[in-house]
């Protein structure tokens, strides 16, 4: 299906959404995982996050049959994007600090445009090139402190293992997303993302079950709204977001859009957890909305997106 080339307005607010999401739910996990263990923590929320999602298309009246000859494929996306990326990333966080990860874990945008570059044929533009190197060096910038930090102490074998497991996770993220785009299952996003959620509870809630074990005590009110917050908000409605963003633009556009995702995330540590700005933050955000900026708002040849035939939503 064609689409455009840059966020159209809905391309825009769902973009936010999915910053504002996302960003501030890093302290908030950090803060869970603290009292619920990794897999039964995500595959608590997968499982309802995904039920909700199909709840809502199913009071909508949208259908949630997966078309015959799809499964195969909702499956090779879901494993990747959803379960790779879920599992992957936690435990590669476990084993570093929250800065490394995030930094390796949103390598995401290079292995996305060099993917769809390769798969899905795409054109690599000076556009696309100088939003690239805006946004990484963003992120670089972001997490400069953790990068000096890590380079100067001795790695571990831990520190080794998680790192992998980091640059592993972004790439799966970024090979579900491309394969998404690239097979464009025809169902409507909502029902889409329920079943991509639902489907990916099920091997993480069984890993739970042997490697997590029950609960040893009940978590606290404010864990419990965390899980709260997750499900509604960081699973049904940003997992759609970025099914439906995916949709709308090319991945690079998605991908690239999606670095201001970590920004959000220190902003919501210095609004939340009390942490002060230094010149990373600030020249991290000039970078970061100017990658967004250039891959949306430069000067392009335009295209007549297509409207979305099977998304009512």
């Amino acid at each position: 299906m064609p689409n455009s080339q840059r966020l159209s307005v809905e391309g825009i607010l769902l973009l936010i959404g999915l910053a504002i999401g996302w960003g501030f739910n890093w302290p908030i996990m950090k803060f869970i995982i603290g009292e619920i263990p990794p897999l039964t923590f995500r595959g608590f929320c997968l499982f309802f996050g995904g039920l909700g999602i199909l709840g809502l298309a199913r009071a909508s009246g949208l259908t949630l049959s997966i078309p015959t000859g799809y499964w195969k494929k909702v499956l090779w996306i879901c494993l990747l994007n959803i379960v790779a990326w879920n599992v992957m990333a936690t435990y590669g966080l476990s084993m570093l600090p929250a800065g490394r990860s995030a930094l390796l874990g949103y390598t995401m945008p290079i292995w996305t445009v060099l993917l769809s570059v390769w798969v899905l044929h795409d054109k690599f533009t000076l556009r696309i090139g100088i939003a690239l190197l805006l946004g990484i060096a963003g992120v670089f910038a972001l997490m400069s402190e953790a990068l000096i930090n890590w380079f100067s102490a001795p790695m571990s074998t831990q520190l080794i293992l998680g790192a992998v497991l980091m640059v592993a996770a972004a790439w799966c993220w970024a090979a579900g997303t491309v394969l998404m785009k690239r097979w464009q299952v025809p169902l409507n996003t909502v029902a889409l993302t329920g079943w991509l959620l639902l489907l990916a509870s099920v091997p993480i809630i069984i890993a739970a079950v042997f490697v997590d074990g029950a609960l040893q005590k009940m978590p606290s009110t404010l864990a419990l709204w965390g899980v709260v917050y997750n499900v509604f908000f960081a699973f049904m409605f940003c997992y759609w977001a970025w099914v439906r963003l995916v949709t709308l633009v090319p991945v690079s556009v998605s991908s690239l859009s999606s670095l201001i995702t970590p920004l959000i995330g220190v902003i919501s540590g210095i609004l939340l957890l009390g942490e002060q700005p230094g010149w990373p933050e600030y020249s991290a955000t000039v970078l970061i909305l100017g990658a967004v900026a250039v891959v949306n708002f430069s000067s392009a040849k335009k295209t007549n997106p297509a409207p979305a035939n099977s998304d009512p939503v």
